[in-house]
């Protein structure tokens, strides 16, 4: 058994990334490290139980050469003899509609598809190919832009539905297994590019940094990330339980904490409760910075009843009596009844929807169109609602196998604060069926059970 299947084989062991009989799902662009990743899948397989498929996604931004990578995949998924899924996506227009960066735009579409395929499957996790060099990578870029000890963490072996086998490899050991097992690969032009700051890191400042001051600097990230996240788990642990201790009031406006004692925490737990009393407000603390914190820190240490400060996301912050009060001013909701659905076409203009729903058959299916999902109908108790978000509202993501609270998932999507009352969501009598634009419920998943299939595509005008 070579070394490096060994511990591939190890990390997959310590870490629980895949159990007895699970799918799992490789999300393959046919890149070196995918390709090394599919072959220790593979040879997995012959020492344990699982299931295995491949899924890539086109991008449709690279013509003839994306092309290239999908018939390539789909080959080689056909020389292992596994079950091939794949998807054609037009990731700048999709990046441009949303105005998101392209980067992201292929993160959702991708992880989008891949959970897609896996409803289909019934459950199951998604692979992928981050190895320590990108592990390195993610680092440096974060220390570069400032980052704190939490982003240092940065990737781990499982994160939800997802799980990085080959994050503790290096990428040298990737590439020396690739040449010992006589492995195919095509490659994508665009990692050459030094146009893009993650690129620039691995061509141009890795090399100078292995040169001139450290030849080991990507294990050195690597132990900076692990050290990293034992760090954090310690300190928010402490921070969450004196969080709840000094909390003397909350609504889903203000929060009031017992701020004569916070002021004698530490700075490092001090600071972490106060980002949490904001991330309670505010859904996200995406445009609060360090410099917020401090604010609210320096606040606190004057101890001066009636000073208040404005610390940005519509939150204000004062002192009275010792107490630290953050107060929101929310704007006003955009207002929507809401409305049942039928069978047909359904106009909503107060979102600029038009919605169309049917029943068709199994074979009917076609995951290739971004805006259509499909449900199982005998799953859902009628009648079917729009309506926008409220509080309390629970949400079951595809391929989560667990459920999120409505806010915490749209804090998890990147949705702006000011678009969250405007999205929206697809309910039965019980539960949220689809985050239109987004996910569809676990819940209400095609499955090899599905009888009877319900089709929503939509369209904004």
């Amino acid at each position: 058994m070579e070394e490096l299947f060994r511990k591939f084989y190890k990390t997959i062991e310590e870490n629980g990334l895949i159990l007895p009989k699970e799918n799992i799902l490789a999300g393959i662009s046919g890149g070196i490290d995918s390709v090394v990743l599919l072959d220790l899948l593979v040879k997995l397989k012959e020492v344990f139980d699982y299931n295995l498929y491949v899924a890539h996604l086109n991008h449709g931004v690279r013509g003839i050469d994306a092309d290239r990578d999908e018939a390539f995949v789909e080959e080689l998924s056909k020389k292992y003899n596994l079950q091939f899924f794949s998807k054609k996506v037009d990731m700048n227009r999709y990046a441009k509609e949303n105005k998101i960066s392209s980067e992201e735009a292929g993160r959702i579409l991708r992880y989008g598809f891949f959970r897609e395929v896996l409803s289909t499957l019934g459950s199951g996790k998604i692979a992928v190919a981050h190895n320590k060099n990108d592990q390195a990578e993610t680092i440096m870029h974060r220390i570069i832009r400032g980052s704190g000890i939490d982003g240092l963490i940065g990737m781990k072996f499982k994160s939800q539905d997802i799980i990085r086998p080959i994050l503790n490899i290096k990428r040298s050991e990737i590439y020396e297994y690739l040449i010992s097992n006589n492995l195919d690969y095509v490659e994508d032009y665009t990692n050459a590019k030094t146009m893009y700051q993650r690129n620039k890191i691995r061509l141009e400042l890795f090399p100078y940094i292995e040169e001139n001051f450290n030849p080991n600097i990507v294990d050195s990230l690597y132990r900076l990330s692990k050290n990293a996240q034992a760090d954090a788990e310690a300190l928010d642990e402490i921070a969450e339980k004196k969080f709840k201790l000094l909390m003397k009031k909350k609504d889903n406006n203000s929060i009031i904490i017992q701020g004569s004692i916070l002021n004698e925490e530490t700075p490092a737990i001090r600071n972490r409760i106060i980002r949490k009393a904001i991330f309670y407000l505010c859904d996200d603390i995406v445009d609060i910075d360090q410099k917020h914190i401090e604010m609210v820190s320096d606040l606190l240490k004057s101890n001066t009843t009636g000073k208040s400060i404005d610390i940005g996301k519509s939150i204000k912050a004062k002192i009275s009596y010792g107490n630290l009060h953050l107060q929101l001013e929310k704007p006003e909701s955009l207002a929507f009844e809401p409305r049942e659905l039928s069978l047909g076409e359904n106009l909503v203009e107060e979102l600029n929807l038009k919605l169309n729903i049917e029943i068709v058959d199994l074979s009917d299916i076609n995951y290739n169109l971004s805006n259509t999902k499909y449900f199982d109908y005998d799953k859902i108790k009628e009648p079917i609602i729009i309506r926008t978000r409220k509080n309390g509202d629970v949400f079951y993501p595809l391929g989560l196998n667990g459920k999120k609270k409505i806010k915490k998932y749209f804090i998890d999507k990147k949705v702006p604060s000011e678009e969250r009352d405007k999205i929206p969501l697809i309910c039965d009598d019980n539960n949220i069926i689809w985050v239109v634009g987004y996910d569809i419920s676990d819940i209400f998943k095609i499955t090899n059970k599905t009888q009877r299939v319900l089709k929503m595509q939509y369209k904004k005008f």
